[in-house]
């Protein structure tokens, strides 16, 4: 509905995702930037910015987090989808639910690929009875 919110990356990160919480590791670039594949985003546009990880964090993972969403019901269902790209470094790219009356992060997606090097899209359905993070 109206409350969906394009996240491009284009000017910075989008609201959803805190600056803050920008780990180290995570660069926004664009096909253009000289760092090896993707040299496009999902659109085939070489000049639009996604987010990536840097090469230096082969061994270890890095961690996006979004702001606090309000509790999902059946009006206000909460629906994510992303593109995302995994190159020759093997890894696995999961989704996470934080409640709030929770310490432990909810594993509720994943996807491990190696040599996938094509964008891929995948969108997800999030119920919480109280406020979250992703």
């Amino acid at each position: 509905g109206s409350s969906c919110e394009k996240c491009d990356f284009e000017t910075d990160l989008c609201k959803a995702l805190h600056e803050l919480n920008l780990q180290p590791g995570w660069i926004r670039r664009n096909g253009r930037s000289g760092m090896g594949p993707p040299y496009f985003d999902h659109n085939g546009n070489n000049s639009a910015y996604f987010l990536s990880l840097s090469s230096e964090m082969r061994s270890s993972s890095a961690t996006l987090r979004t702001n606090v969403f309000l509790p999902t019901d059946e009006e206000h269902v909460c629906q994510i989808t992303f593109h995302y790209w995994i190159s020759q470094m093997s890894g696995t790219l999961m989704v996470g639910l934080q409640k709030h009356s929770e310490d432990s992060v909810t594993n509720i997606w994943q996807v491990s690929e190696e040599l996938q090097n094509q964008w891929k899209t995948s969108t997800i359905t999030i119920n919480s009875t109280e406020k979250y993070e992703v």
